[in-house]
């Protein structure tokens, strides 16, 4: 059974101004349901997660100062809301969905989260609206528990990941793919392992030839024992902070082919939705909807 991590949580406490592409943590489990892509036996609730797993991948005073809500003011407008309790008990919260689709994708080979895809949260400092890096916590969580060694971490979000770039940049048993816009933010980029950087208005066909030939190679290459797929949909065209041309359609193509290519390889792999910020919301939650469709067809 496909699980899918969802708490009520994801959608609330957000400031003025950052309501609006939250609104898809409410309406994509309605619409996976209406549709009859889910019922509410796919979900599962996460909950606050042992600190341990969070302190094996960042600073320890960077996470009780977060906790605290002792982050210094300059620190803290680089994440880019008011910080409060209810905030970072939602990234909490978020890390925990992955960490526990993590082992629902050792069961049944694939796992889900509403959420996640804080990839610009660094081992001691948040930005970009990351504070806690759940697929960074959730390949440690794996390795500690000694049910994976080699992790490929898959980040087509339109932004590359730079804080996971960061995290695992002297860590051999992780690697970080990431493919993203050169235009994008972040303007500084850190060096992953491999980084394919698009020009503006780059299209599907160019995108998935060039994801077509990478990741089969990184597979064969790395032979990791878990994939991380952060699927995000800002790349398609109506995107209003990407600067990718792809369709939705393209798009579905990208999220079919990477899950596919897991499949065929028997590598277990969670994924986490990342970002999508078109100006109509259905356009978001269609875009999002595909995935857990695919997730569907392909391995269920």
């Amino acid at each position: 059974m496909l699980k899918i991590a969802y708490h009520s949580i994801y959608k609330h406490h957000l400031p003025d101004g950052h309501r609006f592409p939250m609104l898809k943590y409410d309406l994509l489990p309605r619409q996976l349901v209406h549709e009859g892509t889910c019922t509410t036996e796919n979900f599962f609730e996460p909950e606050i997660p042992n600190d341990k797993y969070i302190v094996a991948v960042h600073d320890p005073e960077y996470f009780y100062d977060l906790l605290n809500i002792k982050i210094p003011p300059k620190e803290a407008r680089k994440i880019g809301f008011p910080l409060t309790e209810d905030l970072v008990e939602r990234e909490c919260i978020i890390a925990d969905g992955t960490l526990k689709a993590c082992t629902y994708a050792l069961q049944h080979g694939i796992a889900m989260n509403i959420a996640g895809g804080t990839h610009h949260a660094y081992t001691n400092r948040g930005e970009a609206f990351c504070m806690l890096n759940d697929q960074a916590i959730g390949a440690r969580y794996l390795q500690t528990k000694g049910f994976a060694e080699k992790i490929l971490i898959v980040d087509l979000d339109v932004h590359q990941g730079n804080g996971t770039a960061e995290i695992f940049q002297h860590d051999a048993s992780v690697f970080t793919f990431s493919m993203h816009g050169s235009s994008n933010y972040p303007f500084k980029k850190e060096v992953s392992d491999l980084d394919v950087s698009l020009e503006k208005g780059t299209g599907d066909t160019e995108y998935l030839s060039i994801l077509k030939t990478t990741l089969p190679k990184l597979i064969y290459d790395e032979q990791p024992d878990f994939i991380f797929y952060l699927c995000g949909v800002d790349v398609i065209a109506t995107d209003k902070l990407g600067t990718l041309s792809m369709t939705l359609e393209g798009c579905r193509q990208r999220d079919k082919f990477v899950l596919e290519t897991c499949h065929k390889h028997q590598i277990p792999v969670q994924c986490s939705m990342g970002g999508g910020y078109s100006p109509e919301i259905k356009t978001i939650v269609e875009a999002h909807a595909n995935t857990f469709r695919l997730a569907q067809q392909i391995y269920f």
